[in-house]
């Protein structure tokens, strides 16, 4: 055989080893809460239809109004073998307390999805609805892994370098050095996991990187993190340093996790809407605008909020991803691969091994 025929065997045989690897992966049910974000039924089931699209391998539970969600389905003809529904009457709306949510809709869409992940019948969770309300309601009823004192909102970021992920980005307003600690543990499990980072680095957020900057939690926490040899401890990171990439994982406080989202948020929007006013000032800078448009079309692809929608509740006896309220049909696209990858990889029971053997 020939140079060029080896070569193409050899690709043949990789093609072969991959298709058979991706086919013996079990099938992962998600539970979706079709009633939650301000888009409804459609963009959830416009998102579930993309992410079917790039996975065979998942099997969607729909929680909702059937009378609402059937009609989106038939359009699709991908779901006829791949999905359910479960009839729902009641909603959590984004102005209901989170009290409330627990207490009286207990036949909410986002409730009994929940419910059926709990039980075992699925392997995630995907929702657009109240933040409050599902973080609630899902740490009363899947309570947090042994070892793990409280949950927490995880997110990715885009960096310089390639993506950062951050822990608590709300769940906790005030956490103690074990929170912390317990942050940094299923940030590495979850960088090992899903990002493929085989040694990541973990950053402390702090007001400076001096040893001695940062109060007495953030302190003792660097400390501990420093002794522990399965701990990739990078030391102190300041706000600046999180859009270079400095670090793989950046852990921090839910109350300044959550200001620094929003400003991130803020800072993306603000600049989205200078480019588009300096745009459309004249018809030389409109004319600018259709010449560097392949130029735009590639940065937006990489800032893209779509892109990296899915925050995920890390430390609970379940998966349950954050979807943005806002969020279209690609974005919750990417949610519902966020609860895939981690249901796929047994991210919670890497998470129980790791913290016997980092924290024992």
């Amino acid at each position: 055989m020939n140079t060029k025929g080896k070569k193409l065997l050899t690709q043949l045989n990789r093609f072969i080893i991959k298709k058979c690897s991706v086919n013996n992966l079990r099938e992962i049910t998600i539970a979706i809460d079709a009633m939650g974000g301000d888009l409804g039924p459609t963009a959830v089931v416009n998102g579930a239809f993309l992410a079917s699209k790039k996975n065979s391998k998942i099997k969607f539970v729909f929680f909702g109004d059937k009378k609402k969600i059937t009609p989106l389905l038939k359009k699709k003809s991908i779901f006829k073998n791949n999905s359910e529904i479960f009839h729902t009457e009641q909603i959590i709306k984004n102005d209901t307390k989170p009290i409330d949510a627990l207490r009286k809709f207990k036949k909410s869409s986002m409730f009994k999805a929940i419910e059926y992940v709990k039980s075992g019948a699925a392997d995630a969770i995907v929702s657009s609805g109240n933040t409050g309300a599902l973080m609630v309601i899902s740490t009363i009823l899947m309570k947090t892994i042994k070892g793990i004192n409280r949950p927490a909102i995880a997110s990715i970021f885009p960096t310089k370098k390639s993506e950062t992920l951050m822990l608590d980005l709300g769940a906790n307003i005030e956490c103690d050095v074990k929170n912390i600690l317990d942050f940094a543990i299923m940030g590495n499990i979850f960088s090992k996991t899903v990002l493929g980072i085989k040694k990541p680095k973990i950053g402390l957020l702090n007001v400076g990187s001096e040893i001695l900057k940062g109060n007495k939690i953030i302190q003792v926490a660097a400390k501990k993190l420093e002794k522990k040899k399965n701990i990739n401890f990078y030391g102190f990171v300041e706000g600046n340093d999180v859009p270079m990439g400095l670090v793989d994982v950046v852990v921090t406080d839910g109350f300044t996790g959550n200001i620094a989202l929003k400003i991130a948020e803020g800072t993306s929007e603000l600049y989205t809407n200078f480019l588009r006013s300096t745009f459309k000032d004249n018809l030389y800078s409109k004319f600018a605008f259709i010449i560097s448009l392949p130029i735009l079309k590639s940065l937006w692809h990489k800032v893209d909020p779509g892109k990296y929608n899915g925050a995920m509740l890390l430390g609970l006896n379940g998966i349950v991803v954050k979807s943005h309220g806002r969020s279209n049909a690609d974005g919750f696209a990417n949610a519902i691969s966020v609860a895939y990858d981690l249901s796929i990889n047994n991210f919670n029971k890497k998470i129980i091994f790791d913290i016997k053997k980092v924290f024992k």
